[in-house]
């Protein structure tokens, strides 16, 4: 019978058969935190839609276009679009700003956009994100580049070029602004109707239009990086230093921009070409007016953010190792009902030494319960029936080499399983590697 309900555009599953993969990206990403002395935070699905107003920016495509709200009993609220927000919140709020500073913390979330579905680019897409509370030094900026390049490097990608810019501060890019009004002023009748409404409001956001019209003209618009006040000047050439100390290759792009208000003087992005148009796997900058925006005291911060989806597809473009999916290390195949009840004593035995074991809950005939043993990649086999019940003992078979042991029915089964029926009876590789021995 045909699926009647099927999920939803932009949305994607991930089975049992890919899970190995997401769960590589995520404990190396967790690890890789951990190193850099970040901690991990949670917070909600959803937001007051106030919130990404605030911070986010009222002009950006995220806020016009792409949020997910409800109003639910006279309160307006988002699905979070992205996790900074989210995260300065929860920072603030729980009184994370009073103990020592920087705060590091670091997520792995769902976030939620209403955007045409591409490779890469879901409507509900996963992140792995790190942000610094606390300090304005560009040491802290080297120090997150650092760590995003440590995470890409220990997944195994290749290919990966770092852009860096600076977009200045709010006092550098109000020159700015000027600057590229006036440029876009004499082509207005050339832009899109979104960038015409950018045009006063935020004409930094037409550099990032995606319209090839509007792209084009944005080719020979100023570039941020001759506007630079003094401090901000000095802050990117110190990064620059210390990414030079870091031997972190990297390349300045005054193209660079972001679609979210919050940013501030650095932003870098790490981007790869084996993915298509959507090539950036990792993007972040500092946002130093985030905390004042959202009614704190003027608190510098930076962060970046990875797309697991986008993460995962490059790994497999570029053929990078995933960590192996989980495999049965002990069927017990029953053949009758005593047989049956027993099994389900001597799986409880061997799971409690940590094995993976599984028995058989269909009924099945031996010879089809060997088929399902092979293919669930059983690594080793032990058949039970009245004969095995009475004497007290049953074959254990290795499924590599075929070699069987006699192994002791009874209380001490799963250390027997663990001790001799594996070190003493298989002295296999394959043994050696899956229990450690």
């Amino acid at each position: 019978m045909a699926l009647t309900v099927q999920r939803p555009l932009g949305t994607a599953d991930v089975t049992p058969s890919e899970i190995h993969k997401w769960y590589t990206v995520e404990q190396t990403a967790q690890r890789t935190a951990q190193v850099f002395g970040f901690r991990e935070i949670r917070f909600p699905t959803f937001e007051n839609t106030d919130l990404f107003l605030r911070s986010v920016g009222e002009t950006t495509d995220v806020v016009q276009k792409e949020m997910y709200s409800v109003i639910a009993k006279e309160s307006k609220f988002t699905l979070r679009p992205e996790g900074t927000a989210g995260t300065i919140r929860a920072v603030m709020q729980n009184g994370m700003l009073n103990d020592a500073l920087p705060q590091k913390v670091f997520y792995i979330t769902s976030c939620f956009r209403h955007e045409k579905p591409q490779a890469g680019r879901l409507r509900e897409f996963h992140q792995f994100g790190a942000e610094m509370i606390g300090s304005k030094s560009p040491s802290a900026d080297a120090e997150m580049i650092s760590m995003a390049h440590t995470l890409l490097n220990e997944l195994g990608l290749k290919n990966i070029e770092l852009n860096i810019n600076s977009i200045g501060c709010p006092k550098c890019r109000a020159e700015y602004h000027k600057a590229l009004r006036a440029f876009f002023e004499d082509r207005k009748s050339e832009l899109c109707g979104t960038c015409l409404g950018r045009l006063e409001k935020n004409p930094m956001r037409i550099l990032d239009c995606k319209s090839p019209i509007c792209s084009g003209i944005a080719k020979d618009a100023p570039v941020i990086t001759d506007f630079l006040c003094e401090e901000c000047s000095d802050h990117f050439t110190q990064l620059k230093e210390l990414l030079d100390l870091m031997k972190i290759s990297y390349k300045v792009n005054p193209k660079i921009v972001r679609g979210l208000d919050y940013y501030t003087k650095t932003v870098f992005e790490f981007i790869t070409t084996d993915i298509g148009a959507q090539g950036t796997v990792l993007a972040g900058g500092r946002y130093d007016g985030l905390v004042s925006q959202l009614g704190g005291a003027d608190t510098p911060a930076l962060g970046f953010a990875a797309g697991l989806e986008r993460l995962v597809m490059t790994m497999e473009k570029q053929g990078c190792s995933f960590m192996e999916p989980d495999k049965c290390d002990l069927y017990i195949v029953p053949m009758g009902d005593a047989a049956m009840k027993k099994s389900a004593e001597l799986a409880a035995l061997a799971r409690a030494e940590g094995y993976i074991t599984e028995y058989d809950l269909m009924n099945r005939s031996l010879k089809a319960q060997m088929k399902y043993a092979n293919k669930i990649g059983a690594a080793f086999v032990v058949v039970i029936g009245d004969n095995e019940l009475e004497a007290g003992t049953a074959k254990l078979k290795n499924m590599e080499t075929g070699d069987e042991k006699d192994i002791v029915l009874d209380s001490t089964f799963g250390e027997k399983f663990s001790e001799e029926a594996i070190s003493a009876m298989f002295e296999t590789e394959e043994a050696n590697s899956i229990f450690n021995i």
